[in-house]
């Protein structure tokens, strides 16, 4: 078990301007252009930037009061005209190394995507670092945090019923999905490892032994799975087909988050402490990542995510309380945009 230290952050949220949830329901937005939906963990906001033209031209509040309160609401994932919405209820933007969760509740927020309308608050037992939709989109997961009794919830996503309780690790962080959709990733940060979960059945298939700390394990269309190990300051290539390590990349710094763009077959990951995200290219010949290079986008440098012809990015920078719109071949910043405070999961929808 790591040495523990008390996160005491929440308390500065409360003095936020909030919003009930009668007057988010309120609230008149449309959507219905492609945009990137970027949420702010300290406002308890969520900032939707126009794709065409890079601008925010919306922000939604969360926050609302008493039992439906959200405060630091964290990832984000879409299926359809829905997002789902990880709340911790803490802030976990300096790392999760050492986190203490004894007594820590989470919920699972859906909103409409197109109206910012909230959809469902739910209330959990344990704090949780995302919620996930499924690959078909008929369940939520999500996972539950704690120092010796991590699971993953399996939800209905039209009833919210519970359908499933999976046991995993301890410190179960983010939970995600081989791009084929059969396997579910838990990266369980005290125990140095990843589980592998049968989509399907909901029955375990291993767990894999990757770095010192996993956070998660990231998506790669190529058939492969890249964990962020904080303390190992490492990446764990994980084969999907085999569940195998291909190859560990070191850093030589803590990772914010790892992400693939199988268009233009780079690796990108974030570094927070020094504001940068670092890039590696495959190189078939050697069968492994080589490190390709490195640029700047904006403090405390966090999520990435690509459109889908892979040739922008778009970096939240919860420091800077920006979001760095990037063009993907000459890895350059084209614009800085102005977010809420402590932006971090970031999701496209087109």
């Amino acid at each position: 078990m790591k040495n523990t230290i008390f996160i005491a952050s929440i308390i500065g949220a409360l003095v936020l301007t909030s919003c009930n949830k009668d007057d988010n329901m309120d609230t008149t937005i449309n959507v219905n252009y492609p945009a990137a939906y970027v949420v702010n963990g300290e406002d308890a906001t969520v900032s939707v930037i126009k794709l065409s033209t890079n601008e925010v031209t919306a922000t939604i509040p969360l926050m609302g009061t008493g039992t439906d309160m959200i405060m630091w609401p964290h990832h984000i994932s879409s299926h359809e005209n829905h997002l789902a919405i990880g709340v911790p209820g803490m802030d976990l933007s300096a790392g999760h190394s050492g986190l203490m969760t004894a007594g820590m509740t989470g919920k699972l927020l859906v909103i409409d995507a197109m109206t910012g309308a909230i959809v469902k608050n739910i209330n959990l037992p344990l704090m949780n670092h995302n919620s996930i939709y499924s690959p078909n989109g008929t369940e939520i997961w999500v996972p539950q945090m704690d120092e010796m009794n991590s699971k993953v919830l399996v939800y209905d996503a039209t009833t919210n019923a519970l359908k499933n309780t999976i046991n995993t690790g301890m410190m179960s962080a983010e939970v995600t999905f081989s791009s084929d959709g059969t396997k579910a990733y838990v990266a369980n940060g005290d125990d140095d490892e990843v589980t592998v979960i049968n989509v399907a059945t909901k029955a375990i298939i291993t767990t894999i032994a990757v770095g010192d700390n996993p956070v998660g394990a990231w998506t790669g269309s190529n058939g492969q799975m890249f964990v962020d190990n904080e303390d190992g300051q490492s990446i764990s290539v994980l084969k999907v087909a085999d569940n195998t390590i291909a190859q560990t990349i070191a850093l030589g710094f803590m990772p914010g988050i790892a992400s693939h763009n199988g268009t233009k077959s780079e690796l990108w990951v974030s570094d927070p402490m020094a504001g940068k995200v670092h890039y590696w290219t495959y190189d078939t010949a050697m069968g492994m990542w080589m490190h390709g290079g490195a640029f700047n986008t904006g403090a405390g440098a966090h999520a990435i995510s690509f459109t889908i012809d892979g040739n922008t990015a778009y970096v939240s920078n919860q420091t800077a309380n920006t979001v760095s719109a990037v063009n993907v071949t000459n890895h350059t910043v084209t614009k800085t945009i102005n977010v809420g405070k402590k932006p971090n999961g970031i999701v496209i929808k087109m």
